[in-house]
């Protein structure tokens, strides 16, 4: 995979227009094919987590609509590799092109809410695309929670940098993929995938997944670690 011409510069910028923070980086692996998998709060998103890390092979999965506004677009795929989805329908073509990358060794990032959060915070209910991925390619999956990305525009209007913080949880591999329950594995997948994320988040920020069983499980596992 080559270098995007603008990564380095788009690394630099994010750094400069705001006040940047990574927690627990090294949860990130250095190679190797791993998915990553974020809450979604902000156009701003997929800059921040090309910054995250210092690897040039970093993939991100973004929604095919966002292909109309051409500016956005440019800036994007000069600053990452991108692979458009259409996120309305089954888009198998965004899906063998994803996991070629995985097979590739490259770091892939999706957002399973598959659109922004409405209210600019809370969490949506995840969409199976991210488990799908992770059993087709059995790679290990690292979780993100952005916070802070949703006031990057409002502050840089007022010559503020808005404090951003992106928070990385430890690797996790899902379940083999059951066959015979192919749905319940996805929802029950599907939920675990977005339960993790919501343990990296404040309360405000959990939104479907606030009151979730599995949630509360793991930030009482954090508590007693």
């Amino acid at each position: 995979m080559h270098t995007p011409p603008l990564l380095p510069l788009s690394r630099s910028l994010i750094k400069k227009v705001t006040q940047f923070s990574v927690i627990n980086p090294a949860n990130l692996p250095e190679n190797g094919s791993t998915l990553l998998t974020t809450n979604h709060l902000s156009l701003m998103d997929t800059p921040l987590l090309l910054a995250t890390t210092e690897r040039t092979d970093v993939v991100a999965i973004v929604a095919k609509k966002y292909m109309r506004k051409p500016l956005f677009k440019w800036i994007l795929e000069k600053i990452g590799t991108i692979v458009w989805m259409d996120r309305e329908n089954t888009d198998f073509s965004a899906m063998r092109e994803a996991l070629e990358y995985l097979k590739q060794g490259a770091i892939l990032g999706i957002a399973p809410e598959g659109t922004r959060s409405k209210d600019g915070r809370g969490l949506l209910e995840g969409k199976p695309g991210a488990a799908l991925l992770a059993a087709r390619a059995n790679v290990p999956i690292v979780p993100v929670g952005i916070v802070g990305s949703e006031f990057i525009r409002s502050s840089l209007l007022k010559l503020r940098r808005a404090p951003v913080s992106i928070t990385v949880g430890q690797p996790y591999m899902l379940p083999e993929f059951d066959r015979d329950n192919r749905q319940e594995w996805l929802t029950r997948c599907t939920d675990e995938i977005m339960c993790r994320i919501a343990a990296l988040l404040p309360p405000g920020y959990r939104g479907f997944y606030a009151d979730h069983p599995r949630l509360q499980e793991l930030l009482a596992e954090q508590a007693a670690a």
